[in-house]
């Protein structure tokens, strides 16, 4: 995997980052960080660092929020495709059962004409 070195500046600092996704990508988190930054700096209450906490936080939460959704939307996916596996397996036993409804079906009106 290539990595590529990057600079950001994020609340007014620069930092040089080595990573394997692209400019733009990395480029988009600084912003976003940034911004996160600084509006938790605006109230002029909270340490630079204490912002950095905080908006950690906040990155954290969306992350784990994200992972248990994306955790949920994986075990229902699992059920439906085993419901969708078991539904086919029902299909295919009736289609059988059809078929062997008819050809008895066949057989009786076949073997009713020379009965006669």
């Amino acid at each position: 995997m290539v990595k590529n070195t990057y600079k950001l500046e994020i609340c007014g600092s620069e930092y040089i980052i080595t990573a394997a996704e692209s400019e733009e990508y990395m480029q988009t988190l600084a912003s976003e960080i940034d911004e996160k930054l600084k509006a938790a700096l605006k109230g002029g209450k909270l340490s630079i660092t204490q912002a950095a906490v905080f908006t950690a936080l906040e990155f954290a939460d969306a992350a784990k929020k994200a992972t248990d959704t994306a955790d949920n939307l994986r075990g229902q996916l699992k059920e439906y495709l085993e419901d969708a596996a078991k539904a086919k397996s029902e299909s295919d036993f009736y289609k059988r059962e059809i078929e062997k409804l008819k050809e008895r079906g066949t057989n009786k009106t076949t073997s009713g004409i020379w009965d006669n």
